[in-house]
This record gives C-alpha cells, structure tokens and sequence, in this order.
C-alpha cells in the first residue's frame, strides 16, 4: 500500500513539474547560505521528490515528511496527535529538541504544570526549575488554506534544526522544546491545492487576472464548515482550534508564533502589534514582544528582506492564535508575509514574487524567533512564573472575588459556559448543595468561579462584559472620520461570553461557604426523564439548546412532536413555557420501546422530559389547541456558492447542523432560479455581496410564489436588506442621519453663502449627505423583544445581538407584519463593545428581527447574522423557533 501511495505521489508531482517555472530559490541549502546541512539528509526533495519551495506541498505528502524526519531522528522527534479535521484529517505537531530534552520530555511537561501554578510550588522550587528547564515556542503555520508559504516554512524549520551541524543550532536545541504545528487547516489547503493545479497551464501565470489567483468558491482560506478559524479561540467550536488549545493547556510554551500571509503587494509583518492594545497584556508581555522584533529586525536586514510593524494586526481582540495565550502568561504574535498565493506573483511595481520567497521569509523569522527563545530562556521562564504568581493576587484583590452562575433560566447555556471555562484552563466548581452568599441564593449545582487562579486574566477577557480600547486611540479614530479616513478598529469590539450566551453571571466579594466538586469538560449534561412510565404525555420546558436538540433528535427519529405557542400551567408538572413540546402516548402509539428512546435521546440532548398521567392543565392552551402545533421534520435549505458569504453560509450551517443536530441541504444559487425550491419546507439566505446580480426578476418571482404557497424564506443579516431591494420585505434601509437639513444643491457652480461660526458647524457643513451609516466593527447590543408572537416562544424579553455593518431598518408596518424584537433605547443600548455616537443615536428601536406573512407562507428576516462566528448562542432559541415552528404553522 505504501508503494502504491508513493507512485501515486510520483505520478502527480511529473505532471505538475512539467508546466513549472523556475523559482528563485530551490532547496533546503538556498534558503540560508550560511547554515552547514552535509550530504546525507532527509530533505523534502528526498522524500517527497520536489526541491523545497518549487511545489505546494498537499497535506498528506506534509505529514509523509514529518514522519520521515521523525523515523529519522527518532531521539529528537515526537509527533503527536491533537484530533482529526472535519474532514478525517490528522491533526498533529511535532516536538523537536535535543537528544536530552526529548528523553526528558514528560519531566519537562510536569515542570511548565508546575510552574504553570504558583498555588502549588514554592518561590524557591520554581526558581530551581527556572534555573535548569528549557524553554519552549510553539509555531503554528497554515490555519488559513490558502495562505500557502508557512507550512512550506514549517518544513524547513524541522530540516533545519535537525540536520544544521553549527554549534548555534546546537546551542538553540538544548535551551529549547520546539513545538511545530505545520498544518492547522489541512481540510482549507486540500481544496486550495488541489483547485490551484487544476487551472496551471503551459507555465505558471503572475498575472493577478490569472485563474492561479483567483480562487473558486468557497476559498481554501476556510475549513470545512468555512469558518476563519483564526478567530475561533474564545468559542472552540472546531476541531483544529479545540486540540490545539488543549496541547497549549499542557505545555504552556512561552512564545506562541501564528504565521499568515497577506497582500502580495506588501512585504513581511512581524511583533511589535498595531493599537489598539487590550488592557489586560501587560507591560512585561510588551517587552517581550520587542525583544522579538528587534532580533527578527536583525535578520531580516542581514538578508535584505523588507517589514513594517504596528501599523496593523492589532492586539485587542483575544480570539486570535496570536492573542488567545497571552492571557495565560505567554506571549503570542502575528507574522504575515506577502503572498504569491501561486507559485509566481507579478506586484503593482512589476516585480515577481514568488512561492520560494514566501517560504524562504517564514522559514527565517521562525529561526530568528527561536533565537531569541533559546537567548532568553530563563528570563521568559522567570516573567511566566511572575505572570502566573501576579494573576493569582490580582485575583485575590479583586473586589469581585467569585463568579457565580445559578443557570435557572437557561441550564443548557450555564452549563456550556461552564464547560468552555474549563476547556480554556479555568478552574470551576460546582456546588454540591443549595447555598447562600451575598444575599442572594444559589441552587444546587450552581458554577462558581474562584477568581484567585493563575488563569484570571483569561476569565476576564472572557467574561468582562466590557474591555474598553484606549481613550487617545478612539479620539483618533474619530480624526480619521472626520478627514474620510477609514477607522483602524480591525474587528469585533465586543466578545463577552455571558453576553453573547445569554446567561446571567453574579459577582460576589465573598467566596461561598459550600462543598464543591471540580467542573470536568462537557458541554452537555445528560438529561432524563422524570415519571418515566407516564400514561398521557412527555413535557419539555423549551427555551435551551437542551430542547432544541432534543426536538431534532425526536423528529429525525420519527416522533409525533406537538409545540405549544403559549405558555400553559399543567395540573401537577406546573408552568410550561411558550413553545415547551408534548409528545403523547397517543400520538406515538406505533413506536416501540417509547420510553427507552425518549431516554436515550434525553441523556444524549441534556433535555429533562417531565412524565404526566393526564392532559388537564389549569391556565394557557389545553395540548388539543389550535395553538397547538403538530410539527414535522422539515427539509431546510440553505443558499450556497457565489454570491454568499462562505462564512456566513458556514457558520448557519455548522450552528444547525452540529450545535443542533439538524441536517441542512446546501443549493448552489444558480439552482434557486433553474430548479426552484419545491420541497423545500425552510430556505434560508445568508449574508451575500450582492444577490442581485444573480437573482432576477424571474427568480423573485420564482421566490414570492413557493413563499405564498408556505414556504418559510429566513434572511440573514445583509440578505434582508436585498430582500427590502428585490421587494420582498416591506421595511426601509436607512440612511445616516445628519444634523441639519441637506442643503439643495441647483447650481453646480454656485450657492447661496453661510456663515459658519464654530468648528463643530463647519464639521457637520462637510459631512456627506444622503450617505449610509458608518460601518461598525462587531459590538454587542441588547434588544427587547415581543414575547406575545410564537416566533419569540421561550425567550425572556430581551437578547443580546451582534451588530456588525452599517445596515439599519426601518420598522416594519404593523399592517404588514411584526417586528419582533427591536435594539434597546439609547441609554440601554451598549452591552459590550463601542459603538459610533451617530450609531448610538439611530439604531435604538429599530428591528432586529421582522415577521412578514404572504398568503400561506412567511418571511423571517433577522438584520443581524444570529449564527455570528456560531457563537451567539443566546439566539439560537429564536432560531430555532423560525426553523420548526415556522414550517408547522405554515404547512
């Protein structure tokens, strides 16, 4: 079998070679002149039958070279396992150091756990282990598919510091645990590859017009489910993010490396990062940073090659690989290097750019970055133990000395909160007992989190609903505005879990007095079924993930499910919430072994079934009500391909289908206009850069006739606005408001004078008129919602959202439908993040969601992406609510 792959790779790289172009540099000894690699070598050529940098190197002929290297120096290399892909991919990274330290390497683990806890170990015991330990980086390349050099470079890297004979590499290896992770999205670089070669011709094209650059949809920037997950470190939602946070909560390596790629117009980009800062890094974490820089600076003028610093790739927003371990103590940064994004690249000034280039950069700013690793070894063991001991009393001080969480209203929500801390190495407890503290009781069961720990600063920036940016920076921003400038926020502003979950988190000054047990991982607790040999019915309270997934589950296993819209108070099992599920004996009569499914399903989804012996209920709809809906399994669709957001698609898509567990059919859009969307019971269209231009007139048309005849149409953020467009939707964009009445203008050449007597007049004289709002980068904002409507079955009255963009409606007609649930009033507004005072004026009050009946079917327009990063987890109920409610009253 071994053979066979082999030919195989053979055969590919021939027909590839054929129609290459010489790079400018080819193999391990070009990359660096000076290094002194001998004869005998396990090099990619070797291995893999190409010099370095002359092909893009696909996943699995990476991984064959690693474990040629680690066959080869088996007393210098580990290669471990962190997970699979999506799809089926290993997941791994590689451990290289000396002899000594590889031999030692589980020592060296249970020391970094040591050092790691200052509850634990003595001043004088960590100074010993500070003394004599190695340090530790850990390099991760390729977390974008596309971002093709770094991998490349990961592989140079392991050559180099195996098969360098200088003493200088010697030297490195002994100060230092070298932790490479050459691929973190194998799954984004197949399809990159994989597509790349398919458009090569006679000879690679630097023509940035050229199909080599310009890449089919979805981009192999993404993963499988098209997330960027390069900003998934605060959420885990996938695999390759989730493993490697579990490895860096074992090791704790001191200087974390994220190698990307950006315009190839530019040059290369490494530490110090641009403003805005999160107050949460400190100072010493700063100097560090510049040591960095400083030694990259070095090399990079020795060899010639062109960078900047600080002018962008902030480090403000901590769901970054560069951000995410900073808030244990390490220090983590960004490098970008010009892409070729091909094998050749022709740049605004005529020059070539080519793969090798790339390569060659990553390959020395990850030596120079070692450097200065193994140059600083016990000075970055000496600031993480001071890191760890400093995040203990700051933790101690702080006048919210316990986090406390009861869960009441959304269990299924608290509980994977909970789980998410530990997952981030934060310590929680759970309480044994009910329990008392700072007046307020507390269930048992309840999470509390003790905030003297050495991952305080982490709990902060996860669960502070505020982190404010600079005050001197804002005003800045506010400068650029003013001269039409655009802003240097580079993302979101607002990312407090709490909020984004929905969950209420008490602070107390006081720890309580109560037997815990430690939280384990575990996003889900089982659930049961109470009064499990009922003989009239099964009662679920909706309003959590736990239902939601228990209600796919149930139909996909062909239940007879019935929902509720109202709330109704039964005579023994109590209050119901609105859209709580029944299933009854009656109605599931032909299904066998009932109840060992029903608690099968339980366990699985965390739902609690309550068991009741008669229908009779005391207040609300009786379960034979017409408001009582029998629901069905639904097929939901989902727009796909261009003009669709390839992350909005992916995100809608992973929230259904693995947070909820429902199936979800992807249409290509061309299919929505040829074939039409007959079967279709749900369809939803995510967020685009323009539907218009592939959905005409005939596919409107198309759109409001399987509409009319009940089908359920859910628009998603900027795809509503196209819904307004296409005259679909009966609400308004708006434009921004600005003080004062636009002047009219009849003369092109003259007008009428003014005098203007202050600056701030004259400020407001040269702003543009009938101009959309300034764009917002992602703040959280509350929203107030309508609990009469079914669409809001199992909310509380108010949600915390996203806003990101610059897109505001008008309210809907309460002729033409319902707006159901709309931001809050300007004083209210703000949960997390900042926002434009011009917005803070205007978007209070305007729709966040929209309910429009037409004939027999529905539009259910959200003006915000609910599925955001699949992380507002607060919405998912409402959600929820559109994809299985909706079709039940429609149909």
């Amino acid at each position: 079998m071994r053979v066979l792959k082999q030919l195989t790779i053979s055969l590919a790289l021939s027909l590839t070679a054929a129609g290459a172009v010489a790079d400018t540099l080819k193999g391990e000894a070009s990359m660096l002149e000076e290094a002194s690699y001998g004869s005998d070598s396990v090099s990619v050529e070797q291995v893999l039958g190409y010099p370095i940098g002359t092909k893009i190197t696909s996943p699995e002929a990476m991984s064959q070279y690693f474990e040629a290297l680690a066959a080869a120096f088996p007393e210098q290399v580990k290669l471990l396992e962190y997970g699979k892909s999506w799809e089926g991919r290993t997941l791994y990274y590689a451990v290289i150091s000396s002899a000594d330290n590889i031999r030692n390497f589980d020592q060296f683990t249970n020391n970094m756990q040591l050092l790691a806890d200052p509850r634990k170990l003595s001043d004088s015991d960590a100074e010993k282990l500070i003394e004599e330990m190695p340090a530790s980086i850990w390099l991760s390349y390729g977390v974008h598919g596309n971002e093709i050099s770094s991998p490349e470079a990961a592989m140079m890297t392991g050559y180099h510091l195996l098969h360098d004979q200088r003493q200088e590499t010697k030297e490195w290896l002994d100060n230092t645990v070298v932790f490479i992770d050459p691929l973190q999205n194998p799954d984004g670089r197949a399809r990159f590859v994989q597509r790349y070669y398919m458009t090569v011709g006679l000879e690679h094209s630097a023509d940035r017009r050229s199909a080599e650059h310009n890449e089919p949809w979805p981009s192999g920037r993404t993963n499988h489910y098209l997330f960027d997950m390069n900003r998934d470190w605060i959420a885990l939602t996938q695999p390759e993010i989730k493993g490697q946070v579990d490895a860096l909560l074992t090791y704790f390596p001191l200087v974390f490396v994220d190698l990307h790629e950006m315009s190839g117009d530019s040059t290369y980009y490494f530490t110090p990062e641009a403003r805005p800062y999160n107050p949460l890094i400190t100072e010493q974490q700063r100097e560090t940073l510049n040591w960095i820089g400083k030694n990259n600076a070095t090399w990079f003028d020795d060899k010639g090659f062109h960078y900047f610093t600080r002018e962008i790739f902030d480090a403000f927003y901590p769901g970054y690989g560069a951000s995410w371990p900073l808030y244990h103590g390490s220090v983590a940064m960004t490098y970008e290097m010009a892409s070729a994004r091909g094998h050749r690249f022709e740049r605004e000034d005529g020059s070539i750019l080519t793969y090798a280039d790339g390569v060659q950069q990553h390959f020395i700013a990850s030596l120079s970055t070692i450097e200065t690793v193994a140059e600083r070894r016990q000075a970055l063991l000496q600031k993480f133990w001071n890191y760890r001991k400093s995040a203990v009393k700051a933790g101690q001080n702080d006048e919210r000395r316990a986090l406390l969480v009861a869960g009441k209203d959304d269990p299924a929500a608290a509980r994977k909160l909970a789980s998410l801390l530990v997952e981030q190495g934060i310590d929680v407890d759970a309480s044994v007992n009910k329990f008392e503290v700072c007046d307020v009781e507390y269930p048992k069961g309840s999470f509390i989190v003790d905030m003297a720990q050495p991952g305080y600063r982490m709990i902060r920036t996860l669960m502070d609903e505020q982190v404010d940016m600079a005050s001197d920076f804002l005003q800045e921003q506010e400068q650029r505005r003013s001269n039409n400038l655009p802003d240097q926020i580079y993302d979101v502003t607002g990312w407090s879990l709490p909020l984004m979950f929905n969950v209420q988190v008490d602070a107390c000054d006081d720890l309580p007095s109560v037997e815990t047990v430690a939280v384990s991982e575990g996003r889900v607790s089982p659930g049961e079924v109470i009064n499990p040999n009922a003989s009239v019915a099964y009662l679920v309270d909706w309003g959590d993930m736990n239902a939601g997934r228990f209600l796919a589950a149930a139909l996909q296993h062909g239940l007879e499910v019935k929902q509720s819209e109202l709330a109704f108070t039964h005579e023994t099992a109590g209050r119901f919430d609105s859209g709580s599920l029944i299933l009854t004996q009656a109605d599931n009569t032909e299904k066998q072994d009932l109840i060992v499914l029903l608690q099968q399903l339980a366990e699985k989804t965390g739902a609690t079934l309550q068991g009741v012996d008669t229908s009779w209920v005391t207040d609300g709809p009786n379960f034979g009500s017409e408001n009582v809906h029998n629901l069905f399994a639904p097929k939901i669709g989902l727009a796909w391909d261009e003009p669709v957001s390839q992350y909005n698609a992916g995100h809608t898509r992973f929230v259904i289908e693995r947070q909820i567990g429902y199936p979800v059919t992807a249409v290509r859009t061309g299919q929505i206009k040829t074939a039409g969307l007959d079967g279709f019971d749900v369809f939803i269209l995510p967020e685009s850069y323009g539907y218009d231009g592939y959905l005409d007139e005939a596919a409107v048309s198309q759109l409001k006739d399987w509409i009319a005849d009940g089908g359920v149409l859910i628009t998603l953020g900027n795809a509503s606005a196209w819904a307004v467009e296409a005259g679909l939707l009966k609400s308004k964009l708006e434009r921004a408001v600005v003080e004062g009445e636009a002047k009219e203008v009849n003369d092109t050449t003259k007008v009428d004078g003014t005098v203007i007597s202050s600056r701030q007049q004259f400020m407001s004289e040269i702003k543009p008129h009938k101009a959309d709002p300034d764009w917002v980068s992602g703040a959280l904002v509350n929203a107030e919602v309508d609990t009469a409507h079914w669409l809001s079955a199992g909310l509380r009255g108010n949600l915390v959202s996203i806003f990101n963009g610059n897109d505001i409606f008008s309210p809907i007609d309460i002729n033409d439908g319902r707006n159901i649930a709309w931001f809050a009033g300007q004083d209210d507004l703000i949960a997390s993040g900042f926002l434009w005072d011009e917005t803070l004026k205007q978007l209070p009050y305007k729709p966040l969601l929209m309910w429009q009946p037409m004939a027999d079917g529905m539009i259910i327009s959200f003006t915000q992406e609910p599925t955001y990063r699949a992380y507002m987890d607060g919405l998912n109920t409402v959600l929820m609510n559109a994809l299985f409610m909706a079709p039940a009253i429609t149909r």
